[in-house]
């Protein structure tokens, strides 16, 4: 189980975030709702992939707790659409074990996943984990390198004067390479600094380098921009014309 830096006290703002949970278990799906419902959020539920895609039309989530195994349209299907009207957290609820099921997910776009059975307090740790990353980051100054522009105030990214659609952790990743380029970092530095877990499963960092690759390499197979520093991890080099 990943450990998390204790958070900060929630902002109001982040307090009255608005959460979706999907879940067809409504044990868990009341559970889940309650913590958050205690810790200040705004819950809506839904305990099927139609149910919560018609809610995320009535009441646009902040983020959204979506459970993998859902009757009819599973939570991976549901991460598409849902990716694809447009940018929103997701963290995946997996069954414990399933390492394909989690990789699954972070590829299709889940910024975070808990596996079950989970802690709720975990949870509601987790969803301000990745509330506080959606945050302004107010004077924030743009970052600009090999190509690559992003405003963090307005989580805003373009390549080459076109915009990037980069997840929460995609965003993040980049927005760390972008701040400290050439210098090789492992995955368990990437996870402890742009995650914030002292430990965890590192396949979810693997998962992310290949994902952000895809969208800023001109040859995800030949990376030139994030290049792979054989038996250490990943460097960002914005000018660099060799491989990785």
């Amino acid at each position: 189980m990943q450990q998390l830096h204790e958070p900060e006290p929630a902002g109001r703002a982040e307090r009255s975030a608005r959460v979706l949970v999907v879940d067809d278990d409504p044990t868990v799906a009341e559970v889940v709702a309650g913590y958050l419902d205690r810790a200040g959020y705004v819950v809506d539920r839904a305990d099927d992939g139609r149910a919560a895609l018609a809610r995320a039309v009535e009441h646009r989530p902040d983020l959204v707790v979506l459970d993998l195994m859902l009757p009819g349209m599973d939570g991976l299907e549901v991460c598409r659409r849902l990716r694809a009207r447009g940018p929103v957290p997701v963290i995946m609820l997996t069954a414990r074990g399933d390492e394909d099921d989690r990789i699954l997910g972070l590829e299709v776009g889940a910024d975070d996943y808990v596996t079950k059975p989970f802690s709720p307090r975990e949870l509601v740790l987790r969803v301000e984990s990745v509330l506080r990353r959606t945050r302004p980051a107010g004077a924030a100054r743009p970052l600009s390198a090999g190509g690559l522009t992003l405003d963090p105030a307005a989580r805003r990214a373009t390549r080459n004067g076109t915009a990037l659609a980069l997840t929460l952790r995609e965003f993040d990743l980049l927005s760390f390479f972008l701040r400290h380029p050439g210098r090789a970092y492992s995955r368990e530095d990437l996870m402890r600094e742009v995650w914030g877990w002292d430990f965890g499963d590192l396949s979810t960092v693997t998962v992310h380098i290949r994902r952000l690759r895809g969208k800023v390499e001109d040859d995800p197979a030949r990376p030139r921009l994030i290049q792979t520093v054989w038996g250490v991890g990943y460097r960002f080099e914005p000018d660099a014309t060799g491989e990785g």
